[in-house]
């Protein structure tokens, strides 16, 4: 700092001019994957209002039509308009993705804080117990537990890939919990009588929610991966159900006939929606870290 009369050594008048420089509200966010993934996110919640097209409507005479005029997007090997499908079929995934991780979510934020609170003995307990769910590959547990309920549906699919990730965020929460439970605020609370949940969301959760909010972003990306993922398998949703994994499904044969743009444009969408989420996951992450450091 120069105020005329003393000068701190070490700072270079470069560095003085960088911090005196007025930081503008979208430096360092993440502005253009915001925007690209509320435009998406609004255009499939509303798509039943600015969609024309019939999704499931078969139009036979044109069929694995190329993009055009009158097919924005081209048509499916059964003469369904892609663009329509893309719009209904984003849909249902951002559904998959958003209900999945508040399944992992409240499952982590209950487990986690539980083992944080519980005894010494329990505690080791509960984190062996995450320790081995987290060992076995998530994409076979979900193949196990959606085999044992039986034909896949939205809701189905949405609980079996939530309650199969929700292990690392409960392990970041417990740790933050583990230092949390010794502030007085927590102390005085539990001697006045405060039960867990009366903890939990007035004391714990306000203090962790930063840390685990990159994790929170992040569950809704890897669930819309595992539905395209066993949809592309043949075990995810059925074909009449439409979805962006399920449009991916039929590229085997969009392949053998060079129909590249049932191909493209899906996973177009789907790839530009994961990039977005993960760019605003690893933002989360930063400022999380930045505040961590302040603290």
């Amino acid at each position: 700092m120069d105020n005329g009369l003393f000068t701190v050594a070490g700072i270079r008048p470069e560095e003085k001019t960088i911090r005196n420089k007025k930081i503008k509200w979208y430096e360092g966010k993440p502005v253009f994957s915001m925007v690209f993934l509320l435009a998406v996110v609004f255009g499939c919640m509303a798509c039943e209002i600015w969609v024309p097209g019939d999704p499931a409507f078969m139009d036979l005479e044109n069929c694995s039509v190329m993009p055009g005029r009158k097919f924005w997007f081209g048509t499916d090997t059964m003469g369904r308009d892609i663009f329509s499908m893309i719009w209904y079929g984003g849909k249902i995934s951002l559904f998959i993705g958003f209900m999945s991780a508040l399944v992992s979510t409240v499952t982590a934020v209950i487990f986690g804080s539980a083992s944080g609170l519980a005894p010494k003995w329990l505690d080791g307990l509960m984190m062996r117990l995450a320790e081995i769910l987290m060992s076995v590959p998530g994409m076979l547990l979900i193949i196990l537990l959606q085999a044992v309920l039986g034909k896949a549906n939205v809701i189905t699919l949405s609980v079996v890939i939530g309650i199969t990730g929700w292990t690392a965020m409960a392990k970041v929460i417990r740790t933050e919990v583990c230092q949390l439970k010794k502030s007085g605020y927590v102390i005085a609370s539990r001697c006045m009588g405060g039960g867990f949940f009366h903890i939990l969301l007035k004391h714990l959760a306000p203090n962790f929610v930063s840390s685990v909010m990159f994790m929170v972003v992040m569950n809704i990306r890897s669930a819309i991966v595992a539905e395209s993922t066993l949809s592309f398998m043949g075990i995810g949703l059925p074909l009449e159900v439409l979805s962006w994994g399920s449009m991916l499904s039929l590229s085997e044969r969009a392949l053998l006939g060079g129909y590249w743009w049932m191909i493209l444009i899906p996973g177009f969408f789907l790839t530009g929606t994961l990039l977005c989420i993960t760019n605003i996951g690893n933002y989360f992450r930063r400022n999380g870290n930045r505040r961590e450091s302040y603290l």
